[in-house]
């Protein structure tokens, strides 16, 4: 536990005082942390973050110790609107196992899919594209930046998907292959270079052995390329049980490309858990029109009226009138 906690303080201090990452709209990545944030990429905009993470762990109960290798991706599409996205989220563990609690220890492996969710996620609600309408106030800067209770109101999405287990797998509850539901709700709150996400969900929901979780992340932005986040998740099921604490960095390489590194760790001997990862997320912009969130409803409607209105206006001009303007100051021969 001294070294778990030694290890905390030390990354805490690297990624507040060395380094530090980012959360930028450029490329909206959920990565390094696990939490979905409740913005898509965007309409027509693939997106893909992956990365790869080695851990230990220690079963006091068991008597084992397990060397893990894992690798994580999500494949996230903007499709129909922006506020929609689709996606397919996995992970592979591979496991390297010591068992001790006979008179001799032994070794053995074991490895498969611990999630695979095909799924969508639809922000349904954004409180920002009303604040983005409103004018400053020209007279007074605290009135533009004081705190104000609308500003605890975040944006919110739900998600729903499908998970797909396969038969006699041990890293996950069930012997039998199965298909399976998943949903959640995300809310996102951004407070200046403060970003805060939460994360309700419940997978394998119609299972023996379903999974109820919730995540909490919060995200500094240090400068347009660097910031650094929190993250705290609970889960509760009778197949795994924990609470988690994440932290790490990230960099903005460019506006379509992010590099991240982070850890877990956890405070219970059932297993114990202590995980480094590194990763990445690419962005491929496929926008073939831009789309504004901030142009719907009302204002959208009046902008539609206004913009049919000038070609209605530009029909309806005489044809004479037209060749006039287009020969006044030019050749006289033509009037």
């Amino acid at each position: 536990m001294n070294t778990k906690l030694n290890s905390l303080l030390f990354l805490l201090l690297f990624s507040f005082f060395s380094v530090s990452a980012q959360y930028t709209e450029t490329i909206n990545s959920n990565r390094p942390g696990f939490s979905q944030g409740a913005f898509s990429v965007g309409k027509n905009v693939i997106q893909l973050e992956g990365g790869f993470g080695l851990g230990n762990e220690a079963h006091e109960l068991k008597n084992t110790e397990t060397n893990a290798f894992i690798i994580d991706y999500n494949i996230r599409y903007g499709v129909w609107k922006e506020e929609l996205e689709v996606s397919l989220i996995g992970t592979y563990q591979s496991n390297s196992v010591t068992d001790n609690s006979g008179a001799s220890s032994f070794d053995y492996k074991e490895s498969n899919f611990t999630t695979n969710t095909l799924g969508a996620k639809y922000l349904f609600f954004d409180p920002y594209r009303k604040k983005a309408l409103e004018k400053p106030n020209l007279y007074s800067w605290k009135a533009n930046n004081r705190f104000h209770w609308k500003d605890l109101i975040p944006a919110i999405a739900v998600y729903a998907g499908v998970n797909f287990d396969t038969a006699d797998n041990t890293l996950t509850p069930g012997t039998e292959s199965s298909i399976s539901p998943t949903v959640a709700i995300s809310t996102q709150n951004n407070w200046g270079t403060w970003v805060f996400v939460t994360n309700i969900s419940g997978e394998r929901i119609t299972e023996d052995m379903p999974s109820y979780s919730y995540i909490l992340t919060l995200t500094h932005t240090f400068n347009p390329k660097m910031s650094a986040f929190l993250e705290n998740q609970g889960i509760k099921s009778d197949f795994y049980a924990d609470q988690l604490l994440r932290g790490g960095v990230a960099y903005l390489i460019n506006q379509d490309f992010q590099i991240d590194a982070s850890f877990l760790m956890n405070f219970k001997d059932t297993p114990s858990r202590l995980y480094g990862r590194i990763g990445v997320s690419y962005r491929i912009d496929l926008h073939k029109q831009d789309e504004f969130i901030e142009d719907k409803g009302k204002v959208g409607r009046d902008k539609k009226k206004e913009e049919k209105g000038e070609k209605k206006s530009k029909k309806k001009k005489r044809k004479d009138s037209v060749d006039f303007e287009e020969n006044d100051g030019g050749d006289n021969g033509g009037i």
